[in-house]
């Protein structure tokens, strides 16, 4: 058979099979981008095995089994993928969520939860990266004199917001943060 040939048998499987073997991805499949991926790849691997083809009935009910094949290496896939995400989201939370030491937790949390989401990160910059201000600056794309200052300002704040949560802890836990300041 010429390349032509090749040509005109495919389109001609396609269009009397496309419908049926996109129906039967969509029904097992959790979403219709994993479904229209399943079908792509059947016909690519139609095309490269046109030899193998069978006419007629025999070539869908052939499409269908290259089908069946692809959803099962998909579903793997995600299985891996899935699995390999969970992993990775473990180990993230576990090397660099911030250290707990739960008497002296107590109200930090609720009191990082009561500043706005830029002190929070100047704050973690500063104390879980161990960024100077010149560093923060670079992360921050401003001045070290801008971000020394809003680092200041967002210590104080976190010092105030304490304070609220925990009057008694507030002079000792704020004390680092304040005394850091002055390096």
């Amino acid at each position: 058979m010429s390349e032509q040939d090749d040509r005109s048998r495919f389109e001609a499987v396609y269009r009397r099979t496309h419908e049926q073997i996109l129906g039967y991805a969509v029904r097992r499949c959790s979403s219709p981008e994993d479904a229209a991926d399943v079908v792509a790849e059947t016909y690519v691997i139609a095309w490269r095995r046109m030899t193998e083809l069978p006419d007629g009935e025999g070539g869908k009910l052939w499409l269908y089994g290259v089908a069946r094949r692809v959803l099962a290496n998909h579903r793997r896939s995600e299985r891996r993928r899935l699995t390999r995400h969970t992993e990775l989201t473990d180990e993230i939370a576990h090397l660099y969520t911030a250290p707990s030491r739960h008497g002296e937790q107590d109200g930090v949390d609720e009191a990082m939860s009561m500043l706005s989401d830029g002190d929070r990160e100047l704050l973690a910059l500063a104390l879980w990266e161990g960024l100077d201000p010149g560093e923060i600056a670079a992360v921050l794309d401003c001045s070290r004199n801008a971000a020394r200052i809003r680092l200041h300002r967002a210590r104080r704040r976190f010092a105030k917001a304490l304070e609220k949560t925990r009057p008694s802890a507030a002079r000792f836990a704020a004390r680092p943060l304040i005394e850091r300041e002055s390096r």
